[in-house]
């Protein structure tokens, strides 16, 4: 789940991009906790994108999550670690004026023990990414 700042949500009126941080492990392996975001507010949407909204019984609170499935009264979306919960099994479709928007970049800030020139060189390959929408639907959904 990410957290944005007042100054975020009030300069999305003037910007299209905000930034997010995300709290919890909902979407492993795609993001990490403390992974930072890039959101581009008002995007268009598809399925498989991964999408900031705000939660449906605690507007609040904002959540990270896949777009699973288009339906009636808006997306079915689902987390990509299947353990977590707190998505549309737990809380049915999410209706379109709560989506704020897709999420386009990440990046992995580096932990305190990646000290190694070894692991250096991997958070440098790793570190920033962009966040594609073309992984399929969950498997999860399929599951079902």
């Amino acid at each position: 789940m990410p957290e944005l700042s007042q100054e975020n949500e009030r300069g999305r009126a003037l910007l299209p991009f905000g930034v997010a941080e995300v709290t919890g492990p909902s979407m492993v392996p795609t993001l990490r906790h403390g992974d930072q975001l890039l959101v581009h507010y008002g995007a268009r949407l598809t399925v498989g994108d991964v999408l900031v909204l705000r939660h449906p019984f605690q507007q609040d609170l904002l959540v990270v999550k896949r777009a699973a499935e288009r339906r009636d009264g808006g997306w079915w979306v689902l987390g990509d670690n299947a353990y977590a919960g707190g998505d549309s099994t737990d809380y049915g479709v999410v209706p379109d004026e709560l989506v704020l928007g897709k999420v386009r970049f990440r990046y992995r800030p580096r932990s305190d023990g990646q000290r190694s020139p070894f692991a250096l060189a991997r958070w440098v390959l790793s570190a920033a990414r962009p966040v594609l929408g073309d992984r399929p639907a969950s498997r999860r959904l399929r599951a079902r």
